[in-house]
């Protein structure tokens, strides 16, 4: 039995996650061209666009911290989850059906989900 100590466990899918994140916060900073086109395709304020690199980068640090305290990796997993599961919906609102929904954003909500169950969820105590 895994106990809550013990987790994530795996730990290697916590920290590609982590690794992902952190790249994707880079990419934020000043948004390359596919993340602006993203952006812009579902209407995301320009107001908001300084706010998704901190984002990214408090989801690779909460997920690197739930090493160690594992509520707050599996929070961060779940948080991820919510932000991609918003992301889906926005890009679904705009008739944004191409790379951007079925690549990034579907693409990236299924890494979560499966991180958060394979690390975090499914080893859970009853």
């Amino acid at each position: 039995m895994i106990t809550l100590a013990a987790l994530p466990d795996p730990l290697w899918p916590v920290l590609l996650l982590a690794a992902v994140q952190l790249g994707d916060g880079l990419l934020c900073l000043r948004p390359v061209g596919f993340i602006a086109d993203c952006f812009e395709a579902v209407e995301w304020p320009r107001k908001f666009w300084r706010a998704m690199p901190v984002l990214k980068f408090a989801a690779a640090a909460g997920l690197v911290a739930g090493i160690w305290v594992p509520y707050l990796g599996l929070l961060a997993s779940l948080g991820l989850v919510a932000y991609f599961v918003t992301a889906v919906a926005m890009h679904v609102r705009a008739a944004d059906f191409g790379r951007n929904l079925f690549l990034n954003a579907t693409g990236m909500l299924l890494l979560c989900a499966a991180v958060t169950w394979l690390s975090f969820v499914g080893h859970l105590p009853a």
